[in-house]
C-alpha cells in the first residue's frame, strides 16, 4: 500500500531556513515523480517543487533561488530546503507521488514564519 509521511515542520522566525523530509512506501520511489506542494486556507494548493526519474526537476517561480527539492532514492525519501523564508511560506506543506497518473498525498505538516 502507498504511503506517504511528511515530517520537519514547525514555527520558524523570517529569514530562517527549515527542512522538510517526506518518507515514500509501497511503490518504487525513484520511478515516479515527486514533489512538494503548499495550501493555505482558503487557497487551493500550490505546486512548488518537483523532482522527475531522469533528475530532472520544476521549480515555481515564487520559491525560486530560496527551495530545493532533493530526494534520495536508497531511503526512498524526498527533502525540501528552505531558505529566507517569509511569512507569506506559512501553510501547510505536502508531499506527492504521481504513480499510474495519480497524485498521492501525504498529510501535510504546517509551517508558520513569524517572529
Amino acid at each position: 500500500q502507498l504511503r506517504i509521511v511528511e515530517s520537519g515542520g514547525g514555527l520558524v522566525q523570517p529569514g530562517g531556513s527549515l527542512r522538510l523530509s517526506c518518507a515514500a512506501s509501497g511503490f518504487t520511489f525513484s520511478s515516479y515523480p515527486v514533489g512538494w506542494a503548499r495550501q493555505v486556507p482558503g487557497k487551493g494548493r500550490e505546486w512548488l517543487l518537483a523532482v522527475y526519474p531522469d533528475g530532472s526537476k520544476y521549480s515555481a517561480n515564487s520559491v525560486k533561488g530560496r527551495f530545493t527539492i532533493s530526494r534520495d532514492n536508497a531511503k526512498n525519501t524526498l527533502y525540501l530546503q528552505m531558505n529566507s523564508l517569509k511569512p507569506e511560506d506559512t501553510a501547510v506543506y505536502f508531499c506527492a507521488a504521481r504513480v499510474g497518473g495519480e497524485d498521492s498525498w501525504g498529510q501535510g505538516t504546517q509551517v508558520t514564519v513569524s517572529s
